[in-house]
Formats: C-alpha cells, structure tokens, sequence
C-alpha cells in the first residue's frame, strides 16, 4: 500500500509539472528554456539531497559516456513531452504519453527482431486503434505539431527504456536520474542564448515549480519501487490521467474532447496488456527478471510508464 501511495503521490506531482509547463507556455516561456530549467533545477535539489544524506559517493560511475548518451535521447523525449504539454490538452498529451509500451513492442519485434507473439501485437492493435479515434484523422481539433510531439515522446521513452535496462546492470538508480538532469541541463544551456529571455517573477517562480514538481515525481518513482514490485505499481500510472482532467477543467476551464473517452480506454488496455504479458513472461524465464524490471523502473523517473523487454 505504501508503493502504492508513493506511485499515485509521484503522477501527481508529474501532472502538476506539466500543468505549470502548459502555464509558463502562455507566459512566452519556450521549449528549450522549459527543458534547461527543469534539468537544472534538479542538479542541485538532489545533489544537496545527496549531501544532506551522506550519499554523496552514488554519484561515481565510470560509464559517463553512456549516461551522456541516455541524457542525449531522454532530452529529446522531455523536448516532446514539454511541446506536448504546451499544444495539446493535458488528458490527450497524457494519454500519448501511455503510447510508450506499443512502441518498445515495435521496436523489439522490427529492430531487435525478438519474438512478439499474439497477445503483444494484439495489445499494439487496440492501442493504435485508440490513437486513431483520440486524433481523429482530418479533424482540426489536435494540432499536428502536438501530435507529433505527443507521439514522438512515446517513441522515445520506448528508445530510453532499453538504454536504461543496460545501465541498470551496473548503475544506481539515483545515479543515473543526478547524471540525466546534469547533462540534460548541459546539452539544453547550448540553445539558452537563443531562447532564455527575462521574465516577469511570478514566471520565475513557475519555472522553479516545473523543476521541483519534476525532482520529486522522480524521486517518488523510485520510493515506490523498493517498497512494490513492478507489476503493482505501474498501472498507477494510468491514473495521470484523471489528474490531467482536473486540471484541465479547474485550471484551464476547458473539458477533454468527446475522443478522449473513445480512445484512452483502448490505449489504456493496451499498456495493461503488455504489461501484465511481459511480466508473465519474465516470471517464467527467469525469477530474477522481476528484480531487473525493478531497476529500470527506478532509473526512468518521470519517463516511467510499462516498460516491455
């Protein structure tokens, strides 16, 4: 119960962050400069968490190169996922945003060229059906700029996700979140000259918001899973959804479209799917398979959706 309420604590706090994103989007805020302060912000929140603890030590790694890599392509996910926020309705970026576990079937069966069997492209099936009725195909109701963006995070998270299950075998899990957000910040600081620009305080204040609720969504992510196994704790995640629908309504006065109903189910089903299929296949390969789900779980922070093999 505790992994439980840790889980649906941290999908608050990362609706919450795309909540003040959308927020510091109609204030001017760009994408690259949202991207930069919500990696930079958390270098020191946990750098100082780290310290304050006496674990300062977790930062040691020697495989730099390949967090560097990680951060490289978890920094254009975070781009999509931030211009997702900002173009479309919160409930229908999150709901994109659960497209995560179709691509990472996609990219096992076609690029891997691992063994998918029915129950998984069934799942992709009925998960791509529920995008086509959420998008509507000729409607002008979702921006294709959102669209994309919405999308492409779902293709990145899938990418990240193998990345993060290597680094996992010899990396810990607050290692790899303080190493995301450094070379995040560093890799965004490159466009900060073109896109930063002054603003008024209550923007900076919104800017600080976005890289504390982001901190300790990831944070929570990982208390979760040392006091929850896997399979428990990541359908919490669809509960996000719920979350991005209030905000919609209370913040921002508007209702999801019609579609939203239509779609989200199917893509929903989908993720629990997949999930449910991966599980039981790790359980049968192997008993320590759970403990490597685990770890990649940990590490993906607030990328952290089902995370097919």
């Amino acid at each position: 119960m505790l992994a439980i309420g840790l889980r649906l604590l941290a999908m608050v706090m990362l609706s919450t962050m795309f909540m003040l994103i959308r927020l510091a989007g109609r204030e001017g805020v760009s994408a690259p400069e949202m991207v930069f302060w919500r990696q930079a912000m958390a270098v020191p929140l946990m750098g100082g968490w780290l310290l304050a603890t006496g674990r300062l030590g977790l930062l040691r790694t020697k495989r730099l190169r390949s967090h560097a890599m990680r951060a490289t392509t978890g920094t254009v996910g975070l781009v999509c996922n931030v211009t997702a926020a900002m173009l479309l309705p919160l409930p229908v970026g999150t709901t994109l945003g659960f497209t995560a576990p179709l691509f990472a079937v996609l990219i096992t069966a076609l690029v891997m060229r691992d063994h998918v069997g029915p129950w998984r492209w069934t799942a992709v099936t009925l998960g791509f059906l529920g995008v086509v009725l959420i998008t509507r195909p000729g409607q002008q109701d979702i921006p294709l700029a959102g669209l994309a963006a919405g999308l492409g995070a779902g293709v990145i998270v899938a990418i990240v996700s193998f990345q993060i299950r290597d680094l996992g075998r010899t990396e810990q899990p607050i290692t790899c979140v303080f190493w995301f957000s450094f070379f995040g910040a560093l890799f965004a600081s490159v466009l900060l000259p073109f896109y930063g620009q002054a603003h008024e305080p209550h923007v900076w204040l919104l800017l600080m918001a976005v890289g504390l609720a982001g901190t300790l969504a990831q944070l929570l992510v990982t208390a979760a899973l040392r006091f929850g196994a896997v399979a428990t704790v990541v359908v919490m995640d669809y509960s996000a959804l719920i979350w991005a629908t209030l905000y919609e309504r209370t913040v921002f006065g508007a209702m999801p479209p019609a579609s939203i109903w239509l779609g989200a189910p199917l893509i929903i089903a989908a993720g629990l799917i997949i999930t449910w299929r991966e599980h039981y296949l790790a359980r049968r390969i192997s008993p320590t398979s759970a403990l490597d789900e685990r770890a990649t779980e940990e590490i993906a922070g607030e990328e952290a959706v089902p995370q097919p093999r």
